[in-house]
């Protein structure tokens, strides 16, 4: 019945936009949500202040809180992204690709050719949407994770 509706009222594309720190709240509570060890309102102030960092939000609307994010750390031609959340009941449904999507477009037009990134080898859904952009492993950090997981380093030129 989902798919149906889905098919019906697709959603809306998300709003996407540079993200402020008045999303630091909203980014401090997706990130704690997604990841084992969030970050707390520190680290993202830290990071939306630093320079080399480029930091996007997802909305569902014009003043709605964001429902995703990514941040990378950008000195060109190289980038990094260093996270990318979408609250949960939320994913599948776009929003992670049109951000990275988004994020990667922005990038392109300061100079970035290359983007880096790291994901966990068993986080299927995350090595499928980087597959789908273009990214392909470059390397594999073993038992990086806790619990023993490994990191897998991803590249892609564009």
């Amino acid at each position: 019945m989902k798919r149906l509706l889905d098919r019906l009222f697709p959603p809306r594309p998300p709003l996407l936009r540079v993200a402020t720190a008045t999303d630091i709240p909203q980014l401090t509570a997706i990130h704690a949500r997604a990841f084992a060890r969030g970050w707390d309102a520190d680290e993202f102030e830290r990071l939306l202040a630093d320079r080399a960092v480029r930091a996007h939000v997802a909305t569902l609307g014009p003043r709605k809180p964001p429902v995703g994010f990514i941040l990378s750390h950008a000195v060109p031609p190289e980038s990094e992204i260093l996270t990318v959340a979408v609250v949960t009941d939320r994913r599948r449904r776009g929003i992670g690709r049109a951000l990275v999507s988004f994020h990667l477009a922005r990038l392109a037009v300061e100079g970035i050719s290359t983007s880096f990134l790291e994901v966990e080898a068993g986080n299927a859904a995350a090595r499928t949407l980087y597959a789908r952009l273009g990214y392909a492993e470059v390397g594999r950090r073993r038992g990086y994770y806790a619990g023993g997981a490994d990191a897998l380093l991803l590249r892609r030129d564009f």
